[in-house]
């Protein structure tokens, strides 16, 4: 009988953490296993209905990073019924944040970057980012390139859309703030990230660009940064239980536009 706990004992474990079981047993037997970015409440409709009883999740299941099953949101009706619909359906989640961005590489980072084919532009894999070196492109061509291949209905970004980019950072889900990507801007032509305030580092391209120097950023949401690495997670869960049903659970787009 494979169990839950059999299946967590793969993931890499991180102290001190925010991953943890937020719901289930770890003695359930596992009868399938779903792998998404966020456990939206559709999300979880669509694990329990694949026959899927352990959903793994990248990012909280009730809006905080921290802690999972916060007291006061659990009062809250649209997270208690969250919560009511996941004691319903026995369906156990275990959230997977730390772990994961602590592999070496970052598999969050190495999802991202091997979804979009740039692995062997890699020139070095650090523990916040990676910086690659990629073939002379122009920034709205980048852009061109990553709405297709992470199908997104839009991107954001500042700089030049006409400047060469070949040195490029990428800066995953809240790490495109100024503390990181600034620094990292000395360095690059353009950081791709997933977001971060945009006070802090978009203000300081838009500053740089202004004194002529070439410098871009580009914004792909959250959500769209780090989904590919839990995809690259599911891949590796096939392998390790080869019997075991383990499906991928897209979210939605989160934001609409006009």
């Amino acid at each position: 009988m494979l169990r839950i706990q059999d299946v967590l004992d793969r993931l890499t474990a991180a102290q001190p953490t925010v991953d943890g079981l937020v719901c289930g047993k770890p003695e359930t037997q596992v009868r399938g296993i779903a792998v998404t970015f966020m456990a939206t409440q559709s999300a979880i409709e669509q694990a329990a209905s694949l026959g899927a009883n352990l959903l793994i999740s990248h990012e909280g299941v009730f809006y905080s990073h921290r802690p999972d099953g916060n007291k006061l949101l659990e009062e809250d009706p649209v997270a208690r019924h969250k919560l009511q619909r996941l004691k319903e359906l026995d369906l156990a989640i275990y959230r997977y944040h730390d772990g994961i961005h602590r592999e070496t590489p970052d598999g969050i980072t190495a999802g991202l970057i091997e979804e979009l084919g740039w692995q062997d532009a890699v020139g070095e894999y650090r523990p916040a980012s990676a910086v690659l070196d990629l073939p002379a492109a122009t920034l709205k061509d980048l852009v061109s390139l990553l709405k297709r291949k992470l199908n997104l209905p839009f991107i954001r970004f500042t700089g030049n859309p006409d400047m060469g980019c070949r040195k490029v950072g990428v800066l995953v889900g809240y790490r495109g703030g100024g503390e990181l990507a600034i620094p990292l801007l000395g360095e690059v032509d353009l950081i791709i990230a997933g977001e971060g305030p945009e006070w802090e580092a978009p203000e300081y391209v838009r500053d740089a660009v202004y004194q002529g120097r070439e410098k871009a950023m580009i914004f792909l949401g959250h959500g769209p940064s780090e989904a590919p690495g839990m995809r690259r997670l599911a891949g590796k869960l096939r392998m390790a239980f080869p019997t075991l049903p383990v499906h991928v659970i897209e979210n939605e787009t989160l934001f609409q536009w006009r």
